[in-house]
């Protein structure tokens, strides 16, 4: 099973993570990707290769949203189902759920406090 085995890097991962949750680039990515209509809408090209053109910037906006949250299967394994599946709802509330970006706020809290809690028991 792929995971990280540096507790360093563990810790700093999911501090980096939850620190993602709150920035401005997530905010406008996770915007974009919630409604992919209006981004339609607001985006739109004909053809085939404006379509192709559409679903690649469309995905862009998507991965911007969730990448950083992707980046933990090294923290608990990339291979781990039930890890997998916790981050996948996590991904799923924040995109979906009324009131997703809270969500989103309230899991950087954790992230952060559970990477900053690892880092010190390292030092301590």
């Amino acid at each position: 099973m792929i995971v990280s085995t540096s507790a360093w890097l563990t810790g700093l991962l999911l501090v980096a993570s939850g620190l993602y949750q709150f920035s401005r680039l997530k905010h406008l990515c996770l915007s974009r990707c919630r409604t992919p209509v209006v981004f339609l809408l607001g985006q739109w090209r004909a053809g085939a290769s404006g379509a192709f053109v559409m679903g690649v910037q469309h995905g862009l906006f998507c991965l911007g949203c969730c990448w950083a949250l992707m980046a933990l299967l090294f923290v608990g394994g990339v291979m781990n189902l039930a890890w997998i599946a916790a981050l996948s709802m996590a991904v799923a509330i924040e995109k979906l759920a009324p009131g997703g970006e809270r969500m989103a706020k309230a899991l950087g809290l954790v992230l952060m406090a559970a990477g900053l809690l690892k880092l010190v028991v390292l030092m301590a």
